[in-house]
């Protein structure tokens, strides 16, 4: 039995188109950049790379064994299946991981959801950020028809700002204490992406 929905609007996504195929594998414009779901064969450097001091700065949530990564993966694989996020692992060809990236909060009705993502230490400062973030956005606004992304980070992270910047997210404003880190409460910046906004285009 379908449930009616208390909407005057059409939804921007019709439910359960996402569901529908599984997860695709994303390649990004340069660099040899694909951007595949998670395998329980990533545990073990999923759980090294929360155990580096800059990922652990910006992120409390952290998997304590490869167990626990496992369950995590498991539980971005529902994710999908529930229209609730989407979670790639940055690879080169592939094959070896150089980071994380998120489409997190999935409002199919309105059309937006949150960008997340980390990268390793070895990758950083190589492009590898900036590319995949523009690999998902083209899928998530072009491909998939969402019409706004939104990326945050705390107003202290240089790097991540850069990041959002160069891949046409504009930064909005501040959200005042917003956000606890091990140091206690940051203030965080949002930036968005709007379809037909981006000043590089699709």
């Amino acid at each position: 039995m379908t449930r009616a929905r208390a909407l005057s609007t059409p939804s921007v996504i019709a439910p359960g188109s996402l569901a529908a195929s599984p997860q695709p594998v994303l390649a990004a414009a340069a660099g040899g950049l694909l951007l595949r779901p998670w395998a329980d064969g990533d545990a073990p450097v999923f759980l090294a790379a929360y155990r580096d001091d800059e990922i652990r700065r910006w992120h409390t949530r952290r998997p304590l064994s490869e167990a626990q990564a496992r369950e995590w993966f498991a539980a971005y694989r529902q994710d999908w299946q529930r229209e609730k996020g989407a979670h790639w692992a940055v690879t080169r060809d592939g094959g070896e991981v150089l980071g994380r990236i998120a489409l997190k909060g999935l409002n199919l009705d309105d059309g937006v959801a949150e960008v997340a993502y980390w990268v390793v230490p070895a990758a950083r400062r190589t492009g590898v950020a900036s590319g995949a973030v523009g690999a998902l956005t083209a899928w998530a606004l072009y491909e998939i028809g969402f019409h706004r992304l939104e990326l945050d980070h705390s107003t202290r992270n240089a790097a991540s700002c850069g990041v959002a910047t160069r891949s046409g997210y504009v930064m909005e404003g501040t959200k005042r204490s917003a956000a606890v880190h091990d140091d206690g409460r940051h203030d965080m910046h949002l930036h968005a992406c709007v379809r037909g906004e981006e000043p590089a285009g699709p």
